[in-house]
């Protein structure tokens, strides 16, 4: 199978979109994070799903008040991001994720992942808007 190479405005983009999350990430900034989620969107956790913008933005503000992160840092896999549909407003990727997690009174924690999302253009805004982050 032959992996589809992303168009370079479209990685570009998704580039762009994943250092100003990393930069909200990092600076604990639950509005600025859940800026990133459409208002309909799902952000899927371990303990659950948590829908619409407003709950997320609530869940990171919770999160934020015990934890702090640092030295977050999200690279998208190198085929992202995929076309969905034919209109070419719809897009999603994938890729990996690491951060250093700190509560109040602990010692600071390294942690990694993985993570994918789907994506829509908003149009108006020249930029991408996440529907669903895992």
């Amino acid at each position: 199978m032959k992996a589809n190479t992303p168009e370079p405005q479209l990685r570009q983009q998704l580039d762009a979109k994943i250092k100003k999350y990393n930069e909200a990430f990092d600076k604990n900034d639950a509005n600025a994070v859940a800026a990133f989620f459409t208002d309909d969107g799902v952000l899927v956790t371990n303990e659950g799903p948590i829908y619409g913008r407003e709950a997320i933005e609530k869940h990171f503000t919770d999160v934020f008040q015990n934890l702090h992160f640092s030295n977050h840092v999200d690279k998208a896999d190198q085929h992202s991001p995929h076309i969905i549909g034919t209109a070419g407003n719809e897009m999603w990727g994938n890729g990996e994720w690491n951060l250093i997690l700190q509560e109040k009174t602990g010692d600071p924690i390294p942690l990694k992942g993985y993570w994918a999302e789907t994506m829509f253009a908003r149009a108006i805004l020249g930029r991408f808007g996440c529907r669903c982050g895992i």
